[in-house]
């Protein structure tokens, strides 16, 4: 029996039990492939191939794995059914979906049913010397639990959905990311682009003094000063900074 699938839709919530009112544990974005672990009535139990995660998704019209050429490099990208701008329709991909583009023509690209602008995409074999590029693309987002897209984002996934877009790989959760990457940093060296950890928490420095993270008590993803956000933490939650990575 087939049980490698492509997700050819803009956002599935993986739940953590086969039930809409579980916890939401991710998120799989256009282009994320996985594999079928079992089929059941209205849910399928399913393993994410990028990250390995394992949960329960809605059973829906999977398409084949899909073999991406080109990724989403904005926060959201609309999507159009004609190679027009005025042919734009309600549906949007989110940033690190992953495309295969079929054709291009003039400022547009055609993958699946839907033409997509140019601009919003790029190779996907493509790097930038700054892994932490694009993360700013997600200042105000609203913090969501499980959330991997400007319609919510959680700690974890605002580090790991930057890492992937930079081919890195990236464990979806904090406790794993601690343990993944190895370089450990004395926070008197702390400079752009290294990872600060608390238990259950993760944020990425954007200088010697500002930090990024979407925060939960917040509410949102949000720029702040790093000794007074180690300070509000110790003070709100009683967490201990538990190490300060550098990739």
């Amino acid at each position: 029996m087939k049980n490698s699938f492509g997700n050819n839709s803009p956002i599935v919530n993986l739940y953590k039990k086969k039930d809409l009112k579980s916890k939401i544990d991710t998120q799989l974005l256009y282009g994320d492939n996985f594999k079928v672990k079992k089929k059941l009535k209205n849910f399928s139990k399913i393993k994410i191939k990028n990250d390995g995660y394992v949960g329960f998704i809605k059973n829906g019209n999977f398409c084949d794995p899909i073999k991406p050429n080109f990724k989403i490099s904005v926060l959201k990208a609309r999507l159009y059914s004609k190679p027009s701008l005025k042919s734009k329709i309600g549906k949007f991909l989110p940033f690190e979906s992953r495309i295969k583009v079929l054709k291009k023509f003039r400022m547009f690209s055609k993958f699946d049913k839907y033409w997509i602008k140019n601009s919003d995409i790029t190779k996907t074999n493509s790097k930038n010397k700054n892994i932490f590029k694009n993360i700013k693309i997600f200042k105000n987002i609203q913090y969501l639990w499980g959330g991997k897209s400007y319609k919510g984002i959680d700690c974890s996934a605002l580090i790991q959905v930057c890492l992937n877009h930079n081919n890195k790989f990236c464990p979806r959760d904090s406790k794993d990311q601690e343990r993944y990457f190895k370089k450990k940093i004395n926070i008197k060296n702390i400079r752009k682009n290294d990872i600060i950890f608390w238990k259950g928490h993760v944020a990425v420095a954007l200088s010697k003094s500002k930090l990024i993270h979407a925060y939960g008590p917040m509410k949102k993803v949000v720029v702040m000063d790093i000794k007074k956000t180690i300070d509000r933490i110790k003070r709100t939650a009683d967490l201990e900074v538990t190490s300060i990575r550098r990739i």
